[in-house]
């Protein structure tokens, strides 16, 4: 064989062997939107409502799980209740303890813990998610996100709430994602 009928022929060989695994891939995707729902392009997210006596905590969590959204799944955020599917919640528990006290009665170790209330529906008000291995209502997940934080060190109430607000709204997005 020449030089390029050896070439042709491997051009060949190789042409015919992926066209032999071409269906037996044909089942399988790559990407990040292999993890969330296919028939789902758009979220609107309204306000979070809020229990809370603290001021402006709902709008808190609602800017940062539309932030995680954008950020992580393929999923755009709309203004109108028209979109695909609908994302609420509602801040059911805040609350803060203290861990550790010692005997001069300071505050060494606080937790701070927001218990949310989530609802992930489609244009025509069916669940997205199933949650059957839950013992709740079919249309909502509780999630609760404890943060400890030391005063002594300079953490403050502030940036406590700052680290459990984004580490909530991870943990709402990541109920977005398909079942296995």
């Amino acid at each position: 064989m020449s030089r390029h009928g050896f070439s042709a022929f491997g051009c060949l060989l190789s042409t015919a062997f992926c066209l032999l695994l071409l269906p037996g891939c044909m089942g399988y995707m790559v990407g990040n939107r292999t993890l969330y729902p296919p028939d789902i392009r758009t979220v609107y997210v309204p306000m979070f409502d809020s229990t809370s006596f603290r001021r402006g905590l709902g709008e808190e969590i609602t800017e940062a799980v539309v932030k995680q959204i954008e950020l992580k799944t393929p999923f755009k955020v709309v203004n109108t209740p028209d979109a695909d599917s609908i994302l609420s919640g509602k801040l059911i528990a805040d609350t803060k303890g203290v861990l550790v006290k010692p005997p001069t009665d300071e505050q060494r170790l606080i937790q701070l813990n927001y218990r949310v209330e989530v609802s992930w529906l489609d244009r025509r008000g069916d669940q997205i998610r199933q949650t059957q291995s839950l013992p709740i209502p079919d249309s909502m997940v509780l999630i609760d996100q404890p943060t400890n934080y030391v005063p002594e060190v300079g953490q403050s109430i502030s940036t406590a709430t700052m680290q459990t607000v984004n580490n909530l709204a991870e943990q709402i997005v990541s109920l977005m994602e398909a079942p296995w």
